[in-house]
Parts: structure tokens; C-alpha cells; sequence
């Protein structure tokens, strides 16, 4: 590492040269079948060439064969038997990396979730490096992540260390170590090939909350579960969790767990005994797309947009309302739904965050403080509150009050009073015609600024087919006054 530049021209060759199989036309040789005495000469002159001028290629052989002699104690073979009612045995096998944590003293092996999912402690086998087998003391796991923690007790362990995924760019080199197939002591090399994969359906993913996948081609194979993923300075940089392949091996596309994510798993399981995960309270629209974008008067298709808000709620509180676009979360832009519900539920508990919404055309900046994901209400227990949206069955909106405090959020004037449509069903016959943050102020000459005179004026123009409706729009400059014909027949 004490020369960068031979360092970097090493990668390059060894990339470039010898995995693409590229000819060094000055180094290569092809003896004849009667060689004499001068072609000998040749032959022995070129083998000194190659000598001297594979020395970059070597210093990276050297380099990566460090990392593997280093992090090789750390990384065990695991098998686990368990009993499935009615199929009798069912055996896993899978890999893991013995690592420290600063919240519980001893030895720790993490692995996937799946590898031990339901395996009764006796029945789970630890093949260390050396050749020694152990049985786990306790197991944690997080579902949510597919990341299991296991104690082990035994003298003359050997942990790794977590590098830093957050320092990791495309391109970078790392190694993958664990037992495809249940061959101990594997290593193969490959690149980061992309970083942030989520919305994966890899079987044991279908139920993890959290993904934000690194992509390697590193080969990784049935077995390589929960082995780890390391960088050029021997940093655990990942726990390998699964492949996208139509054959059932290896085609060059792997996933890990990223270390910052995997890591803190692993600390809030030894110090809590579960994960702790923050929550804002909302739905989250997982069709949301281009189309959806340029409704909302975005240029592109750009962060996540909120199908509901619960009541009761820290989005509620903040006032984060329906159809508004989450841009930024504590400064970090946020790429689509399942980025969101990663920055979310893993930030710090009662933290007070910026939230940057798209809102009426423009962009608006909240604050929210998160509260404990575990102490949620389920949704289908979540009760549905009058005063945070009465649905108005006649005209197919969902409607609030707006009060000076909530037109000052949405981006409307204090004089501007009437009923903030906070939905528009998709049937509404005001589909084409209304959007949601507009304003209905009055129907036909009366006024309306509660929900109950809406119901009475609809109740007294109902021999009409075709009504007026005043509307203000806070995207038009200065929220005019607009006239939109409610057609009764449309319904």
C-alpha cells in the first residue's frame, strides 16, 4: 500500500489481463516442438521478463492472499437440523463470521436469520476454522433483517472486523468467504457491482423489512448465507444473504447486508435483546410512479408519496398529510418507498427530523419526532378519527377543515377558509376536476367551512344536476377563486 499507483496499475492488469483472459502479447510464448539451443535461450530470457514484470500483478496476489490467511479463523461452517410437523428433517447449512461487540463481552457469530431459523440449540453445529465444532449458548435473531447472532464460548477464538459499507463505491474489490456447496474455507473475488438494492423477492427476503442490498459478482453460492463480504484492508463489509439466479448457483449477481445495517442489528440484539425501529405513521404509495409524479406537478419521479396518515401519529402531529411527496429525510435524499422505511426505521428513536415534502406544487419543510415502531397499533386496529379526514360519500373526497394553523402549512393565505380536500377517489365524478389540497369553499352561494354544512348543502341542491363549486388551489399564484361544475349525472 506504500505505492498507490503500482497499486492501482496491479488491479488493472489483474482485472483487465488475467480474469478477462486478455493476451500480454510481449510476455506469452509458444515453444516449437524442436526448440534448439537459441530458442532455449529465448524461452529463459522470457520466463525473467515474466518474473520481474508480473511483480505489480504479484503485489495484489500477495495483498489479497493476506486478507484471505487473515479473516480465514474468523469464518465458520454452520449446519442446522430441524424438524418440520409431517416432513420429518429438514438440514441448512450456511456459513457465518466471528466477530466482537462493545454491548456484551465474548465471542459472536452472525449469520443469516434462515441458516437457524427454528433450530432447537443442540441441533445447530459450528464448524470452526481449525477444525473444532461448537454448539451455539444462545441465538438472537432479527426477521426483519434475516440477521442471526449466536453465542459461542471456546478458547483461542478468532473475530474479524466490520469495515465501513458506507466508504464502499462501485468498482471496489472485495472478497467473498464462506462454504458453497459445504466446501469449508472458500474464497472467490469480485467487485461491488451496485449498491441500494431493495424491493428483492429472494425467497427468506419476502419478509425482511429492511433492504438495502450491496450487489456483488463476487461468486456466491448456496451455502455462502451469512458468510462474510470483505474489502482490500480485511473490513467486514457484508453478510452475504442471496443470489438472483434461474439455476440455483452462481450467475454473478449476490446480495449482503450491508455492514452499517448488519453491525447494528448485531449491537441492539446483544444490548436489547430485539431491534429497536423507529416510525412516522404513514402508508406509503408502492405504485407510485412517473405518471403519478407529473399529476403532482413534479418534473420526474422522485421520493415517495403518502397514501395515508395515521391518526394519532408522529406524521399526523408534524403535519404530514395525504398526497404529500417525501423528499429528504434528515437530509438524505429519499430514492422511493422502501429507501424510506430504511432511513426511518433506523434512525434513533425520539430524534426530532427534517423532512422535506412536496406539497401544492412546491416544496415544504417539516419536522417529525420518531417514535417506537414496537409500540405501532396494528393497522387494522388503528381507529379512524373525524377530525383528521371525514370521507364525503356524495362527491367521493375526503375532507378536513382548514384553520389558519393548517392553511399555513399547506400554502394558502390565513383569510382562505373552507374544506381542505385532503383525497379524491379514484370514481369521484371531481376526479378530472379537483386534486387533493384544494380547497372547497362554498357550494353554489353558501359557504362551507365544516363538514356538516357540506352535507347540508349537497342536501339542498340535490334536485340539481349540475352545481357549482368554489375552489381555491394554492399552485395557481395567489389561490384565486375557481368555478368547477359538480355534474350530479356523472356519478
Amino acid at each position: 500500500m506504500q505505492r498507490p499507483s503500482i497499486f492501482m496499475l496491479s488491479v488493472m492488469t489483474l482485472i483487465v489481463g488475467l480474469v478477462a483472459g486478455a493476451n500480454i502479447s510481449h510476455l506469452s510464448f509458444a515453444p516449437a516442438a524442436h526448440a534448439n539451443q537459441s530458442d532455449a535461450t529465448d524461452v529463459d530470457r522470457r520466463y525473467r521478463e515474466l518474473s520481474q514484470e508480473g511483480s505489480a500483478i504479484q503485489e495484489v496476489s500477495t495483498t489479497l492472499a493476506k486478507i484471505a490467511a487473515l479473516s480465514a479463523p474468523a469464518v465458520v461452517h454452520i449446519q442446522s437440523k430441524r424438524r418440520i410437523p409431517g416432513k420429518g428433517t429438514e438440514e441448512e447449512t450456511g456459513s457465518g463470521v466471528i466477530l466482537t461487540s462493545s454491548k456484551a463481552s465474548g465471542f459472536f457469530v452472525v449469520t443469516n436469520g434462515h441458516v437457524i431459523d427454528k433450530t432447537a440449540l443442540d441441533s445447530i453445529e459450528i464448524h470452526l476454522h481449525d477444525g473444532r465444532t461448537l454448539q451455539p449458548e444462545r441465538v438472537w435473531s432479527d426477521p426483519l433483517t434475516d440477521v442471526a447472532v449466536l453465542k459461542i464460548n471456546a478458547p483461542n477464538l478468532s473475530a474479524g472486523r466490520w469495515g465501513n459499507s458506507q466508504k464502499l463505491e462501485i468498482g471496489h474489490l472485495v472478497l467473498a468467504m464462506g462454504s458453497p456447496f459445504g466446501l469449508s474455507r472458500s474464497v472467490t473475488l469480485g467487485i461491488i457491482s451496485a449498491k441500494g438494492r431493495r424491493q428483492l423477492k429472494l425467497g427468506q427476503s419476502s419478509e425482511v423489512l429492511n433492504q438495502d442490498f450491496l450487489q456483488t459478482d463476487a461468486a456466491i453460492n448456496p451455502g455462502n448465507s451469512g458468510g462474510p463480504l470483505i474489502d482490500l484492508q480485511g473490513g467486514i463489509i457484508g453478510i452475504n444473504t442471496a443470489i438472483a439466479s434461474s439455476s440455483g448457483g452462481n450467475e454473478g449477481i449476490g446480495f449482503s447486508i450491508p455492514s452499517s445495517l448488519a453491525q447494528r442489528v448485531m449491537e441492539q440484539l446483544l444490548e436489547f435483546g430485539v431491534v429497536h425501529r423507529a416510525w412516522i405513521g404513514v402508508k406509503l404509495d408502492e405504485k407510485f410512479d412517473a405518471k403519478i409524479a407529473a399529476k403532482l406537478k413534479l418534473d420526474r419521479m422522485m421520493g415517495t408519496r403518502i397514501s395515508d396518515v395515521f391518526p394519532n401519529s408522529p406524521a399526523q402531529k408534524a403535519g404530514l398529510l395525504f398526497d404529500d411527496v417525501i423528499l429528504s429525510f434528515d437530509g438524505v435524499d429519499v430514492q422511493d418507498h422502501d429507501d424510506l422505511i430504511n432511513l426511518v426505521s433506523l434512525s434513533p428513536i425520539a430524534k426530532k427530523i427534517q423532512v422535506v415534502v412536496w406539497r401544492g406544487g412546491r416544496k415544504m419543510m417539516l419536522t417529525i419526532v420518531l417514535a417506537d415502531r414496537g409500540e405501532m397499533p396494528p393497522t387494522s386496529q388503528i381507529p379512524f378519527q373525524p377530525e383528521f379526514g371525514t370521507p364525503v360519500r356524495a362527491m367521493g373526497l375526503t375532507v378536513v377543515p382548514l384553520d389558519e394553523d393548517l392553511a399555513d402549512q399547506v400554502g394558502y393565505s390565513p383569510q382562505i377558509r373552507g374544506l381542505l380536500i385532503l383525497k379524491v377517489d379514484s370514481d369521484s365524478a371531481l376526479g378530472h376536476r379537483l386534486e387533493p389540497n384544494d380547497v372547497l369553499g362554498a357550494i353554489g352561494h353558501t359557504p362551507v367551512t365544516s363538514v356538516e354544512e357540506l352535507n347540508l348543502a349537497i342536501e339542498e341542491t340535490h334536485s340539481r344536476k349540475s352545481v357549482v363549486l368554489h375552489v381555491h388551489r394554492a399552485s395557481v399564484s395567489d389561490s384565486p377563486e375557481q368555478l368547477v361544475i359538480w355534474r350530479r349525472t356523472a356519478q
